[in-house]
Formats: C-alpha cells, sequence, structure tokens
C-alpha cells in the first residue's frame, strides 16, 4: 500500500516547500522505494499556461503536454524520472470536473458542496497519482490558513482517517526569522503556524525549520515541545548554496531516523554519485562563462530548468557554468559586443511576442559571425533561421507571422494543421485560442547522420524531446537555406527540429526545449554538448 507524505507551508511562501518535498522523494528513491510526487495548486487556474513569465515564473511541460507549475520541473530533476498530467492540479480543474459532472448529472440530482463532493474529487486525484508506488509526496501550494487552501486541508485530514495511521504522514515547513536587532531566533510564528494546521484538523509530524542561522538544540526541544512533535522530527533547513545539498544536509540532520520510525521501515540511501555531483557544482576544476540572451530577466524562475540544465551540465563536466544575463532590448540600444563581450558561448532562449527581437537577432549573428558556440532553443532556433535568411540569403523582408501577420517571406509561420501526440489532426489558426494552439509535450526527432546534434545525442535512433510552441519553420525555404550553407539536423513528421551550419564550429538551434529533460543524474545531452564545445579553450 503506498505510504502518503503531505508537505504543507506556513507563516510566508517561498521557504522550499518544493525543494523540501524533492529532496525528501529523492533520498526515498535512493534508498530503493519506488516514488512520485504531486503538486497542488490552490489557484483558480485551470494551469499555468496562460499566465505571463512574469507573473508566476516557468511554465513546466510534462512529456505527455500538461502545463504545470515549475515545482514539477524540480521534482523530475530530483528524482530522474518522467512524470505526467496526473502529477499536478490544480483549484480550477477541480471545480470544472466537479461542474461537468453536475452539468452532466452525475451527482443525481444532489446539491453540490465542498464538502463531499469537491473533497472527495481531491481525494480522487490524489489517489490517482499514488498508482503502485511505495511513496506519493504531495506539496500543496500556499501557507496554511489561505482560505484557497482549505478544501486541500480537508482532503488530507480526511486521508489520514481512511488510511492506516503508518501510512500517512504530515510534514509542515515553516520560518524560524533571526531578528538582528534582538540577536534572536524566533519561533512564535512556527507555533501560531502549527496551532493553525492543528485549528483545521491536522497534525504535523515533522518540522522542517528554514533559518539563516543555525538552530540550537535547545531551540529545536522547544519547538518539539511546543508543538507536539518528537524531538527528532524537528529538521533545520539553513540556506544552501546549492538546491542539490538539501538531500545532504536533511540526512546530516537526522531525518533519516525520524522517517524510519514513523513508517516503521528502514531507509537507507545510497547518496555517492549525488555526493560527487554536489561537489562538482561546489568546487569544480575548471568554468565558463555563457552569455544567456532573454527578455524576461526580472523575473530569472522564468528561465528555471534552463538554468538548473547549464548547472547539470556544468556537474558531469566538473565546470562551474557562469551565467552572463544578457537583456535582449538592451542589446537593441548599444549592439550585441558590449552586452555579450567575451562570453564562451552564446544561448538565446525560447519566449513569446516581438518585443526584445531585434536583440536576439543581433546576438545571433554575432555568434555566427564571430565562429562563438551558439544554441538557439525554440524561438532561438526560429530567430536563427531568420537571421540567416536576411544576411546570407539575401531576403531582406524574412520574418515569423509571429511578429509580422502579413509578411512577404514567411521564414517561420503558422501551420493549419499537424498531427499531435495522439495521432489526431489539430487545426490552429491566428484566432485559436492561445492555449489550445500549441504543440506541447514530447514528440519524436531522428537526428542527421553526423550532425552536431547526433554526435551530442551519441546513438543513430530517434529521441524524444518536449515542445512549447506555437509556429514552425517553413519547409519551404528548406532547400535554398541547405545550399546556403545551413543544415537541417532533425525533423519529426516532415517538421524542423533542429538547423546547423556548416562553416562554423559548433551552431545548434532546436526547436524543442531540451531542458525540460535535464536531470541532475542524466544531463540533456545537447546542453552538455553545448557547455562542453564553449569551454574548449
Amino acid at each position: 500500500m503506498t505510504k502518503f507524505i503531505f508537505v504543507t507551508g506556513g507563516v510566508l511562501s517561498s521557504l522550499g516547500k518544493g525543494i523540501t518535498s524533492a529532496s525528501i522523494a529523492t533520498i526515498l528513491k535512493q534508498s530503493g522505494f519506488k516514488v512520485s510526487m504531486l503538486k497542488i495548486d490552490p489557484y483558480l487556474n485551470v494551469d499555468p499556461g496562460t499566465m505571463s513569465p512574469l507573473e508566476h515564473g516557468e511554465v513546466f511541460v510534462t512529456a505527455d503536454g500538461a502545463e504545470t507549475d515549475l515545482d514539477l520541473g524540480n521534482y523530475e530533476r530530483f528524482i530522474d524520472q518522467t512524470l505526467t498530467a496526473k502529477n499536478s492540479f490544480t483549484t480550477g480543474q477541480v471545480y470544472q470536473s466537479v461542474i461537468k459532472r453536475e452539468r452532466e448529472g452525475g451527482y443525481l440530482g444532489k446539491t453540490i458542496q465542498i464538502i463531499p463532493h469537491v473533497v472527495d474529487e481531491i481525494k480522487d486525484r490524489i489517489y490517482a497519482a499514488a498508482d503502485d508506488n511505495d511513496f506519493l509526496i504531495i506539496e500543496l501550494g500556499g501557507t496554511v490558513g489561505d482560505i484557497e487552501g482549505l478544501p486541500f486541508m480537508e482532503a488530507i485530514r480526511a486521508i489520514r482517517h481512511e488510511l492506516p495511521k503508518t501510512n500517512t504522514m504530515n510534514i509542515h515547513v515553516t520560518l524560524v526569522p533571526y531578528i538582528r536587532a534582538a540577536g534572536e531566533l524566533k519561533t512564535k510564528p512556527t507555533q501560531h503556524s502549527v496551532q493553525e494546521l492543528r485549528r483545521i484538523g491536522i497534525t504535523p509530524h515533522m518540522l522542517v525549520c528554514r533559518t539563516e542561522k543555525p538552530l540550537p538544540k535547545n531551540l529545536k526541544d522547544k519547538l518539539a515541545l511546543s508543538c507536539d512533535i518528537d524531538k527528532n522530527a524537528v529538521i533545520e533547513a539553513g540556506d544552501a548554496q546549492s538546491i542539490y545539498q538539501v538531500p545532504l544536509h536533511f540526512i546530516k540532520e537526522g531525518i533519516l531516523n525520524a522517517l524510519s520510525e514513523h513508517f516503521y521501515i528502514k531507509i537507507k540511501p545510497n547518496m555517492e554519485k549525488w555526493d560527487t555531483l554536489v561537489k562538482n557544482i561546489l568546487v569544480p576544476q575548471d568554468e565558463v562563462t555563457i552569455a544567456f540572451v532573454g527578455k524576461y530577466l526580472d523575473l530569472k524562475e522564468s528561465y528555471k530548468s534552463l538554468i538548473e540544465a547549464l548547472v547539470h551540465a556544468g556537474a558531469h563536466l566538473n565546470t562551474k557554468v557562469n551565467i552572463h544575463w544578457c537583456d535582449s532590448e538592451r542589446i537593441e540600444d548599444v549592439g550585441a559586443y558590449d552586452i555579450i563581450g567575451n562570453a564562451d558561448g552564446i544561448l538565446v532562449a525560447g519566449g513569446f511576442g516581438h518585443r526584445g527581437v531585434d536583440g536576439k537577432l543581433q546576438a545571433i549573428k554575432y555568434a555566427r559571425e564571430n565562429n562563438i558556440p551558439y544554441l538557439g532553443i525554440c524561438l532561438g532556433m526560429q530567430l536563427a533561421i531568420v537571421e540567416f535568411a536576411r544576411n546570407v540569403l539575401g531576403i531582406e523582408k524574412a520574418n515569423s507571422i509571429e511578429f509580422e501577420e502579413n509578411c512577404e517571406e514567411p521564414i517561420i509561420y503558422l501551420i493549419d494543421e499537424f498531427i499531435d501526440q495522439s495521432g489526431n489532426k489539430q487545426l490552429r489558426t491566428h484566432e485559436s485560442p492561445m492555449g489550445g494552439t500549441m504543440r506541447l509535450g514530447e514528440y519524436p526527432f531522428e537526428p542527421l547522420k553526423g550532425s552536431k546534434l547526433q554526435i551530442a545525442y551519441g546513438k543513430e535512433e530517434v529521441y524524444y524531446e518536449r515542445h512549447r510552441h506555437r509556429y514552425e519553420a517553413n519547409p519551404a525555404y528548406k532547400d535554398r537555406l541547405e545550399e546556403a550553407g545551413m543544415i537541417i539536423s532533425g525533423q519529426s513528421n516532415g517538421l524542423i527540429e533542429a538547423i546547423e551550419l556548416k562553416e562554423h564550429p559548433w551552431f545548434v538551434g532546436v526547436q524543442f526545449h531540451p531542458e525540460f529533460t535535464s536531470h541532475l543524474e542524466t544531463p540533456n545531452p545537447i546542453i552538455l554538448e553545448f557547455v562542453k564545445q564553449s569551454n574548449k579553450k
């Protein structure tokens, strides 16, 4: 029977519930257990797909095409496995399902209420995510006391009663602030947060205390007594140089004993490989500077997966990857050289809309003309084709119809139909809703034999990468591009997936998002190769 670990947060947001959840999952997985994870988001959006990156950070895409919270990316990166749509749900999805069922007569005319109908839907989704796993770690977004979180808290409370006591565990992540003027750590916020949790009917079995200063034993004992928790279940979580240190810190804090005693099982993780990779991150032998050209730089979490993918590559190459943030709009003002400087490699990330596009085009031209290793992702590939068409083929009016709907030379265009993951034909036009016209999820592609793409992936076979975009490279220009020195090095059902340049040391653009499949233990091959090429002195 699956064991459930519920992770809640108190006092304030952004304490690291996601990293806490992923770290515990990593420890259990490295101990030989079959582990999965679930993120519950209390907001009313059906998913974060139409939210601005500046509003909510990155939208993570699962293999089966679900647009989810960025925490799902952390889960995959830590536990080194693929999650699906059932590993994430929102209040919007819950209410959508309940109302749909009510409209179809599924409740046989009953009055629909939060309890039991909404709560039952939440419980059904939690149980469905458990599947055949030994453990399911469930992270509830928001903080205790949020009005939108109450139905989920009730579901957690109910599951506790439905299962044997040794099959559920409640972990509460809270803040122990340091008041500099008083020179003291304060436990009162944590005590009040636990009181609120217990008022709802949930008693935590473990506290994970976020703190800037080490927690002395007497303070841990005070928290244990006041919050009715075992002394060995108060876990200190200080700031770490790398998020991947957190599982190792938890083990040093004695979390294994607390978990073992609660579940009556032996937990003994093998963290040797993990420890080596973390050491490579913290004390690398080499370093490389990557110019990261984007337009959502006010919120770095807009590029969370890509930042972490560079960290993974660096860990495996024993190289520190210094990210030089380059605002594409700033490049438009002062030019590529002044912003990019002497970076070892240039990466142009994905994005939507016309803002900052000219700056990205300048960065691409700078990489092409100066033989600097280049990786273009999604829009970064599309703009590489536009730049090549304009400046090498001489097609001055080459553009994407995303930026110029009636452009004369649509190098990048919106195909009317494509075959989705299920083999069904999808139609899309400019009038289609944005959330319904994306090419989402995992699609196959075959690297061209002998290409830089194929060398990076290592074998001549079909590979799968994840997509999140509306527009495609126009195959009508394929022959002209190839005659001028561009290589179409990857295709999927006739769609252009990757491009390279013949007369360049390493210039690659990919339509997919390789960062979504990069994990600490298994970095994405194309990002790994990009960092390796950038580090060639």
